[in-house]
């Protein structure tokens, strides 16, 4: 799952939540009964990274329960976004800003959880140390309508002199925009945790030029959200499934190994001993957190993105979310 998800695709988006809304009336809560206060459901999941094991261990957690769970791994959030709408999967973990358009077109979709806390950061060639310092240098982003890039216009509108700004190139995946980086082709970029991990194992020289968990502290650009008829008829499934992810989370940043040893577990193919690196600046930042999902910052979420053009003003944290879930798991 990545935070910079186009939000250039979003137009289409709304097209298929409105849809989806409209069929999804009577939809039945996405879930069967297996008897016994026992459900059948699907999650929906893109791309399944670092940040997901957390969740597909909390999954596991409701298997033991007697749940039976099936995963369906989807190529574009918007797939999940109209599933959830029509009832065909019961939750997702995507990158919020989808979600938040589709509430804004009637989709019955709730957010319950935070997924992952805001791990983006700006990162310059050696030697930068501000904004002033990039005026008319090359910033590779992702696209012009991705969430960092939205975040990386705020940073620069805010902190950059007047008159000041980078120059935006259009590079594409942080791998290639981190190479990029290193050798010169740009003199910053924002990039996820584990980005900065791979350069770092390969002798990269960069500086960390800003934070977005600091100068964004209300952003949640990743969070674990469901269709809305499901968690009204099965509260107590949703409250199981938002009690293990909090408590998954709380072991992570209790003990890295934890998810060194489910990202093993659910990510074979991954590199350990980069893994071991990535877990422990997640645990050493506190970026696992579904809990920390309030009124507060669900609200700045929505503001951020309204800031962004990404939905209009108007929308609420009680629009958009059920915090009951977290408040309770806390």
């Amino acid at each position: 799952m990545d935070a910079g998800t186009h939000l250039r695709r979003l137009a289409a988006l709304a097209a298929l939540a409105a849809l989806a809304a409209t069929a999804a009336c009577g939809g039945g809560g996405a879930a069967e009964s297996n008897g016994n206060g026992k459900l059948s459901f699907k999650v929906a999941l893109t791309e399944p990274d670092i940040t997901t094991v957390p969740i597909l261990a909390a999954l596991d957690d409701l298997r033991g329960q007697g749940h039976t769970i099936k995963v369906v791994e989807l190529a574009e959030p918007e797939l999940s976004i109209e599933g959830l709408a029509k009832g065909d999967y019961a939750l997702s973990a995507e990158a919020t800003s989808p979600a938040l358009l589709a509430v804004e077109r009637g989709a019955p979709i709730k957010i319950i959880a935070d997924a992952i806390g805001n791990q983006w950061a700006v990162y310059g060639k050696r030697g930068v140390a501000s904004c002033d310092q990039l005026d008319g240098s090359p910033f590779g982003i992702f696209s012009e309508g991705a969430t960092a890039t939205a975040m990386v216009k705020e940073w620069v509108r805010s902190t950059c002199a007047p008159g000041k700004k980078p120059k935006y190139l259009t590079i594409g995946g942080s791998d290639v925009r981190a190479q990029a980086l290193v050798t010169g082709r740009i003199a910053a970029t924002a990039l996820e945790v584990s980005d900065v991990v791979a350069l770092e194992s390969k002798g990269g020289q960069f500086a960390k030029v800003a934070d977005f968990a600091q100068s964004l502290p209300d952003l949640r650009p990743q969070t674990v959200y469901a269709n809305g008829d499901f968690i009204t008829e099965h509260k107590d499934v949703t409250q199981a499934l938002v009690t293990a992810l909090t408590r998954q989370h709380a072991k992570i940043n209790a003990d890295p190994r934890h998810l060194v040893a489910l990202a093993a577990k659910y990510l074979p193919e991954e590199d350990g001993a980069e893994m071991a690196k990535v877990a422990e600046r997640y645990a050493k930042a506190g970026l696992f957190n579904a809990a920390a999902l309030t009124e507060k910052n669900m609200q700045g979420t929505i503001d951020f993105f309204v800031r962004a053009g990404v939905i209009k003003k108007g929308m609420t944290a009680e629009d958009a979310a059920d915090l009951t879930f977290v408040q309770a798991a806390r």
